[in-house]
Order: C-alpha cells, then structure tokens, then sequence
C-alpha cells in the first residue's frame, strides 16, 4: 500500500513516540484500536490515517494532555474520536467525553461522525446538544444516560448550570476549532466551562490557527501538552480547483446565472457575507428556475436540517449559505463552492472551498472579486501556496447552448415514458382547433414551457464590449504603461452630479470603485471628482453608451442611490483652497480633491523644474482599487 504519509511535515513534540514511529504508521491496524473500531474503519473504507490522525491517535491513547494544529479537512474529527471511542468505560453511563464545537453543524456533524465511527460498538450514546433545539429533549437525553456529549459552549454552559451535565465522570475534554470559536465571542463560556473541569481529564485543542486567545487557554488549562503541528501543503487546497472571475460587464448575479448553467455541477454552495442576501439570492434563483435554498442562522434549526437534508437527497441543488452555518457541512453531491462574496479571512475561505474537497473527492470553486479586493485574493494565494485560474465569463452563446443541450438530454429522457400516446392525440386535436401545423404548435409550446429563463437571449451581450475594451487597452499598451494614463482635455468630459457627498460619508475611493466596479470604466476613464458635503461632481467621458448611462442613473455607493445627473452648465471643478497653502491636503478635507491628468495643481518646483504637481500623477493601487498620491520620479 502506497504510504500516505509521505509528502506532507510534522513536528510531534512527546517524548514517547519517536518521528521514526510515526511515520512508519500506514494502516489504522498498525494503532492500537478496538478491533470494533477497526471494523467499522474497513467497512466504511477507511484504510490508510491521515498525517493528523497517525499522529495524533497514539498520543491520545496514552491519556496525556495534547495541542493539534491542522488545516480544516484533514481528517482532524477522527483523530480524536477514535481514541476517546476506544477508552469509553460502556457501563458508566455518566458522560465521559465533552467535546465542543462552535457552531451547531458542526456539533451535529461531529457527532454524526463519532456514530458512524463506533457504528459496530453496542449500546453507544452519542448526544450533540446546542441552541435552537428542544432543552427539555436534551435534558430528558441525559437523564437516561449518554457517553458522549457533543455541543456548543453556550448550550454546554447552561447545562452544566442546570446541574443537568454533570462532569464528575468526565474523562476527556476536546475543543474542536477552537480558533474559529473564540473568534465567535466563545472565549467566557469556554473558560468557565474548563474550570469546571475534572483535575484529572485529558484536555486536547485543535485549531487551525493560533491566535493569542488561544495560546491563552493552552498556557492556562493544559498540562505540558504534546504539541501535533502538522505542516506542508493543504490537503484540502489540493484537491479543490481554484478559479476566479473579476466582476465586469455584468452583476453577479447573472454571472451566477451563467456559471451555474455552463458548469458540470451535481450540487454547490454559493456563500454570501449576510444573512438577507442568502434570503434575496436564493429567491433570485428560484425565479429563474434554479432548486435553491437559504441557510443562514436566523433559520430554525429543524428547518435547517430539513434543508441539509433535501440537498443530500437531491430536493435541492444548491444552498446559498454564510460563513457560520456552513461549518462542518459534508455533503457528498457538493462538486462546487461558490464565492459570490469574497471572505474577510483566508481561514474562512479555506473552511468553505474544504466543503468539495473532503475525504478524498475532488471540487471546484469560484471566487467573484471586484477590482478592489484584488489584495485579499493574492493574500488567499499566498497563504495557501495556490495559483488561481483567471476564467472568462461564459458568453451568451454560449449559455444559451448549454440551456439547448439540457433541453434536449430531458427530451430524450422524456421520449421513453409511458404515457406520451394520450398527449400525441392532444396534438391532433390543438392543430385542428387552433389551425397551425405541427411545427409551429410544437414551437409555441416550447416558448410556454421556457417559462422565467428564456431559450434565447435578446439584445448585444455586454460581456463582448467588455472582452473588446480589454483587447484594445492591451494592444495600446506600452513598455512603460502602468505609469501612463489618457490625456483629455475639457471637450471630452461630461460632469455629472452625484447626490451624495461628505456627510453621507462618501470617500473619493468609494466613488471611483463603485463607478470602475459597476460600469466596468477603466480608472483613466474617470476624470476630476469634487467632492462636497451633500454632492459630489465627477467627470465621465462624454458619448458613453446607453446602457452605461442607464447604469450610471442606478449606481449605488455604500448602499445609497446616487441619482446621477447631467450638468449642462459650466462647473468649477478646482477644489476649495484654504489659507494654509502649506498642508498638501487640505484640498481634499476642503471642497474636495483634484484629480486631473497632471495630478494635484499647485505643486512647489522641484530641482529638475517641474513642479511637485507635475510629477506626483494619480497612481492606482491595484490591490486596493483606490488612488493614492506619492512622490516619484517621472
């Protein structure tokens, strides 16, 4: 047997298990489990441990305190299950184990796990106990006795305070994900649970990561742990293709609408940042023929679960979920994830790509950026030593086939059934009534049945200006193009009034993302920005297309409808100035600040006789999608 173990790096620091041991380890039949467990191992075809559990099971076994540091997917749920699994004492039915998640999938998913692992151990009981499901239920499990305990801290807490969980027997505490937990604001309920417990229990933390938080509770509640880091790549990061498409042209929202018809998908997840965009989504979709649903953590929980269910089973293909309710989902049918909005940390994003990535299987995920949040997406590159794949946006043509051959597999699928005879005598009968032939019927019937997703698309696809506008800019390029931008003088600017300004909190940043963003303009097509306390003046190149200018009448800045209007008339676009000359920006806390092909008016001459001005263009962060002055060298 291919040994698994080979590639990735540990440092296992313990005394009583040499490297050497360890890495030797290629079967779960080399560890000392139950032959029960063993069992269910092989029968559910788990053969061979990951790097974590080859490296965690022994020491577990052992009873001492323990600190694991892996990647989400990794196999992390089975490195402490099987060797609590094995110690369990049956006959006390008292809870040995407590073992806290911080989100309730994860509980349920943890647990789920744990039953399906000692699915051959008689009389096992596992009881996953959180927020938004029956206490009473809870409390009336642990009456009639459990050996496990799976939960979130702040159900956990209330139990052990209703003096409904006891702790006396309490062999084992683990604290599974714990970065992610204390990050949720966990970190009271958590030490006040550890200090209720047993002198005596092995404590073992797993993180991804570890913050300052979490080195707090290392240092406080274990004792001299073996300490489990498991380096090198990210099995979950491998086994995920990673692509992304720069938002242009269109929303996001069709550019879901055409991803997700053109892609071989079985089932995905598309995550969202808030709950009310899982809730406006998921509807979108529906509308437009797509088996979606919401999960978010507004959602009760048996509602959610019967959710996760119809996904499983096929009900539904897609979930449009946040961060937090996603946690620990496993789902075989998931082939794709989704980014619709790109996550604050790249943590959150490794847990979402790692629900089509697990156990084996393989996935693909898709991340939506904005120009502006180019940073975070290198950011993403970086610490996952990954290189994604810039994609192109399927063109209408091409979606339009695709919706043709899905037509046309279900057709064919259709033409096997039972019962086409009494429809192929309707047909005879709407000829006659209606007085068409049989083509024209079955066209018309095809129009009805395309219903809120048509066949065929009208009008230009933007997306072709879009790939043309690209292709120009690439062949004007020069040797020194980063640097250069367009020149302009006044005939080729239209001003246009915003109604929004500084009291609205409105930054000139956010004016040129919204309008690069949302009307795909390049940065040297936006001209000088007077920003004002209720308004704000922009300069536009003049004979913009209609559907920009239609566009640009419903841009929206910081969630705020800007009302954009045309000025006939002549505008001052210099910025207020102020009496000391000498603060460089005070143009831009006064009435606003210049933007203009030779950058900021007013510069001092330098030594090479150009004035400051002339020499500090307005530079783009790429990254940022912002502009910033600064000095250099022309």
């Amino acid at each position: 047997m291919r040994n698994r173990l080979q590639g990735p790096r540990y440092f296992i620091q313990y005394v009583g298990i040499s490297m050497h041991d360890t890495v030797s380890i290629t079967e779960f039949r080399q560890l000392a489990l139950d032959e029960t467990l063993l069992s269910a191992l092989n029968s559910i075809g788990f053969m061979s441990p990951t790097p974590i559990q080859a490296a965690s099971i022994p020491i577990l076994l052992t009873g001492v305190d323990a600190l694991g540091k892996a990647q989400t997917g990794t196999g992390k749920t089975a490195a402490f299950s099987l060797p609590v699994l094995n110690k369990l004492d049956l006959s006390q039915y008292k809870p040995q184990v407590i073992i806290m998640a911080p989100t309730r999938e994860l509980a349920i998913q943890v647990a789920a796990e744990i039953k399906l692992l000692g699915q051959r151990i008689a009389g096992l009981k596992v009881l996953e106990i959180y927020g938004g499901a029956s206490i009473i239920e809870q409390m009336r499990a642990l009456r009639s006795g459990v050996h496990i305990v799976v939960g979130t801290p702040g159900r956990v807490k209330d139990l052990i305070k209703r003096d409904r969980l006891q702790l006396d027997e309490v062999k084992t505490f683990v604290l599974d994900e714990a970065d992610e937990m204390l990050k949720m604001g966990f970190i009271d309920d958590v030490t006040w649970i550890m200090e209720q417990a047993p002198i005596t229990a092995q404590r073992v933390l797993f993180s991804a990561t570890m913050p300052p938080m979490v080195k707090e509770i290392v240092n406080r509640f274990l004792r001299e742990p073996a300490r489990i880091d498991v380096a090198g790549s990210n099995q979950t990061v491998e086994k995920v293709e990673q692509q992304f498409w720069i938002v242009k042209g269109v929303d996001k929202d069709e550019a879901m609408d055409r991803l997700l018809e053109t892609e071989e998908i079985d089932a995905s997840i598309v995550f969202v940042r808030t709950r009310q965009d899982t809730e406006r989504l998921a509807d979108w979709l529906q509308v437009r023929g797509f088996k979606a649903a919401a999960l978010h953590g507004d959602i009760p929980q048996s509602l959610r679960e019967r959710t996760i269910d119809h996904i499983k089973r096929g009900v539904i293909d897609i979930l449009v979920a946040t961060d937090v309710v996603a946690r620990g989902l496993d789902v075989p049918r998931i082939t794709h994830v989704f980014n619709y909005d790109i996550p604050f940390d790249v943590e959150s994003y490794i847990h979402r790509i790692g629900r089509t990535g697990r156990a084996g299987r393989t996935g693909k995920a898709i991340l939506l950026v904005r120009t502006n949040q180019i940073r975070m997406l290198r950011t993403i590159e970086r610490v996952t030593s990954t290189k994604m794949g810039e994609i192109q946006l399927p063109m209408r043509n091409q979606v339009t086939a695709a919706r043709l051959a899905a037509l046309a597999n279900d057709l064919a699928k259709q033409k096997e059934s039972d019962n086409l005879e009494v429809f192929i005598n309707l047909i005879e009968k709407l000829q006659k009534q209606i007085e068409v032939d049989t083509v024209t019927l079955s066209a018309m019937l095809l129009q009805r049945q395309q219903g809120k997703r048509p066949l065929f698309y009208t009008g230009s696809d933007p997306m072709i200006s879009v790939i043309e506008h690209e292709r120009k800019r690439r062949d004007n390029r020069g040797p020194h193009s980063d640097n250069l931008r367009r020149r302009y003088n006044a005939d080729d600017w239209d001003i246009y009034q915003l109604q929004i300004g500084r009291e609205q909190g409105i930054q000139v940043k956010d004016i040129v993302g919204a309008i690069a963003n949302e009307l795909g303009l390049e940065k040297n097509s936006i001209g000088s920005i007077k920003l004002a306390t209720g308004h704000t003046y922009v300069q536009l190149p003049k004979k913009m297309p209609k559907e920009l200018l239609g566009q640009l009448k419903q841009l929206r800045i910081l969630q705020q409808a800007t009302e954009a209007q045309l000025i006939e008339g002549h505008v001052n676009m210099e910025p207020s100035r102020r009496r000391n000359t000498g603060d460089r920006n005070s143009n831009a806390s006064n009435g606003g600040r210049r933007f203009d092909n030779n950058g900021p008016r007013g510069g001092q001459r330098n030594n090479r006789g150009t004035s400051r001005g002339e020499s500090e263009q307005r530079r783009v962060n790429h990254d940022r999608g912002s502009y910033s002055y600064s000095s250099f060298r022309g």
